[in-house]
């Protein structure tokens, strides 16, 4: 059976079945992942303790903190004392409560109950996963580079501004001034003296 099939079938089996709670299996609320396919619950009368996931929900069905479960226990259990056998969405959880058996200690607690397993609970396939990755990976190199580009624009922006206050100025001085500044800015001219006359350097090459 390949992964995509099986899936179907855990996702029909979970929304299809209309479990009720007995005197062995109980309705508990999820309080917590605990990793390795362990979550933590708690009962109606406040205890709490591990419960494990089946092989065939795992890397089909997610649930998440508040959500409900029917769990059956497991004998000669330590810290892991019952495994789930239904995850109850809205539908399960109406059909519980009108035949009377939901946990009155658990009624206000259900805002609004989910319809339908959410796609967020439902892992992608394989191959969905690995283009998922890529993207992500993808995404923060363009990040990257965009933030590059920016900080190169800036600087470049940065010198166009100085060469604009550079010339502002320059307009800003008056043109007998600014003649006098260019005119001091020029090496100075060596004079000799040749025959009771001045010579410049240039006149005498």
């Amino acid at each position: 059976m390949s992964a995509t099939t099986k899936k179907k079938h855990v996702t029909k089996e979970v929304l299809e079945e209309f479990p009720l709670p007995d005197w062995s299996r109980k309705v508990v609320m999820v309080t917590g992942s605990k990793g390795n396919n362990l979550h933590e619950v708690k009962t109606p009368t406040g205890e709490v303790f591990l419960v494990s996931m089946p092989t065939k929900f795992r890397k089909h069905v997610w649930i998440k903190r508040g959500d409900y479960i029917l769990v059956d226990p497991i004998e000669e259990g330590g810290k892991v004392k019952a495994e789930i056998s239904h995850i109850l969405f809205k539908e399960q959880i109406k059909h519980i409560q009108e035949h009377g058996k939901w946990p009155e200690a658990f009624t206000d607690k259900i805002a609004n109950p989910v319809e339908m397993i959410p796609q967020d609970l439902l892992p992608p396939s394989g191959d969905d996963d690995d283009d998922s990755s890529d993207d992500l990976a993808d995404l923060v190199v363009n990040l990257n580079r965009v933030n590059v580009s920016q900080v190169q624009s800036d600087d470049s922006d940065d010198d166009e501004d100085d060469d604009e206050d550079d010339d502002d100025d320059e307009e800003l001085v008056p043109a007998p001034i600014k003649k006098n500044i260019v005119a001091a800015k020029k090496p100075a001219q060596q004079v000799t003296v040749r025959g009771g006359q001045k010579v410049t350097a240039k006149e005498s090459s």
